[in-house]
């Protein structure tokens, strides 16, 4: 039997015959329909079958409804109660919803009224189910998509990520730089139904201020000197998707104005255009800024930040979820291992020591760059200090006895520098020998013997 097979089952429970065979009436094609006509009989039903829903009559002979309540609750406080009374006082209610009922009910009753009541339930419950399931799924695995963490912070955010994907609505995700916003970003949108549609980003710091509005927007041919063409706009390329505004706190004020628009018209003009252009598109923003001061100094709209903070997100920085760490090295080590055709297995226990104590103010995307390099320079399958930035280890706490600069000779620490020194080289002249040995000052020659000799190569995934 598949799932579309199992039918909810509702109890109810009402001491007149009429009232129970009215609700049967109504609930039968939809839902398998228990009965009781009192307090003991409908405890002696939840305790023996799967109940889903109990509609329960406020007024029993022997034992009250409201005890009956409290009992069902405590047999098991999963399934849902709306109470249902001919007279409706607000003292019943209000103790009614504290001792955990849905909803409260009053007879007579519209059928489309029922049905309304048990749709919101069931629909809630299946919503609690799915929750359950993926935090199932993550206690299987280190990470939700791309996201790695365990840490009670970062748990909380793949359950936001499980509410929120599903619907469309406005997501504002905050954290320090290389905390991972985009990452959330991205999980929303392939958890969500417009998963098979683009997701598109703007960085509002990455992209000249002078070009951002076209960007965002497009512009018509001839909107402006050198607009020799028609360009399409992030929003149009975004249509049916998600648009990602990353470091939206570095917009302009006049460019926040015209987002502001786009948020509550769902319509924009091109630079240069007047033809209103209707959008369809999910807005997910980022920033590493506090925008509450930055509304407070004047430098963003305040209408704007409740627009984009209808659900907002935090990511917290790598230093408050150190615990985090190993579970994110090894996360890196199997990437890179991949990219670089290494088997890169683990890292020193000073080394990991260093890492775990270091401050990381580029959080998790400079933790991903320290391995990166590292697998790269890495000769065995274990990475030791000596593999680490030389600064890095300085900032780190060193576990004692390990020291990389107490009772490391001269000679093996000037090596150690020179190689991660030309390695840095390399990769910003991108791996181009005879640039490298200008800038190292050293004859072409004597760079090519010193690559052999220290065990520099290049990385597949540069080549």
């Amino acid at each position: 039997m598949n799932d579309k097979d199992v039918r909810p089952v509702i109890l109810v429970v009402d001491d007149e015959p009429g009232v129970r065979e009215s609700f049967r009436a109504i609930l039968k094609d939809r839902y398998e329909v228990l009965e009781a006509e009192d307090g003991p009989s409908s405890l002696e039903v939840v305790g023996s079958h799967p109940v889903n829903l109990v509609l329960l009559d406020v007024r029993l002979p022997g034992m009250e409804g409201i005890q009956v309540l409290e009992r069902i609750k405590t047999i098991d406080e999963g399934i849902e109660v709306i109470m249902v009374t001919a007279v409706k006082t607000i003292r019943t209610a209000v103790e009614a919803i504290r001792l955990g009922a849905y909803d409260y009910i009053t007879k007579p009753f519209e059928v489309e009224e029922i049905l309304s009541a048990v749709n919101r339930v069931l629909e809630k419950q299946a919503l609690e189910r799915e929750v359950l399931y993926l935090r199932s799924e993550l206690s299987q695995r280190d990470g939700f998509d791309d996201i790695v963490g365990r840490h009670e912070a970062m748990t909380q955010t793949y359950d936001l990520i499980s509410h929120v994907a599903e619907t469309t609505v406005t997501v504002l995700i905050t954290g320090e730089s290389g905390t991972g916003k985009e990452l959330i970003a991205r999980a929303i949108h392939r958890q969500g139904p417009r998963r098979s549609k683009p997701f598109v980003t703007v960085n509002g710091a990455a992209i000249p201020e002078h070009l951002l509005e076209t960007e965002l927007f497009g512009h018509e041919k001839g909107a402006f000197t050198s607009a020799y063409y028609k360009k399409i706009g992030k929003f149009e390329l975004a249509t049916g998707g998600t648009l990602f505004l990353d470091e939206v706190g570095n917009l302009r004020l006049d460019l926040q104005a015209k987002l502001l628009r786009v948020l509550q018209e769902r319509e924009f003009e091109r630079v240069g255009g007047v033809k209103p252009i209707k959008v369809d598109v999910r807005i997910i923003a980022a920033t590493n800024i506090n925008l509450r001061r930055a509304i407070s100094g004047g430098l963003f709209r305040e209408d704007l930040f409740y627009r984009l903070n209808v659900v907002h997100i935090h990511v917290p920085p790598l230093r408050e979820r150190r615990e985090d760490i190993p579970l994110l090295v090894e996360h890196f080590l199997k990437k890179y291992n991949q990219q670089f055709g290494k088997a890169v297995g683990r890292l020193s226990r000073a080394a990991l020591t260093v890492l775990q104590s270091y401050e990381w103010p580029g959080n998790v995307r400079e933790l991903e760059n320290i391995i990166e390099r590292s697998v790269a320079l890495a000769r065995g399958s274990v990475i030791h200090l000596e593999d680490l930035p030389l600064e890095l280890v300085a900032l780190g706490r060193v576990p004692a006895g390990n020291d990389p600069i107490v009772g490391l000779a001269l000679k093996r620490a000037l090596r150690q520098f020179e190689r991660q020194f030309i390695f840095r080289v390399m990769e910003r002249v991108e791996w181009n020998q005879t640039h490298a040995a200008r800038i190292l000052g050293l004859h072409r020659n004597t760079l090519l013997w010193k690559l052999q000799t220290l065990g520099i190569t290049r990385p597949p995934s540069e080549a």
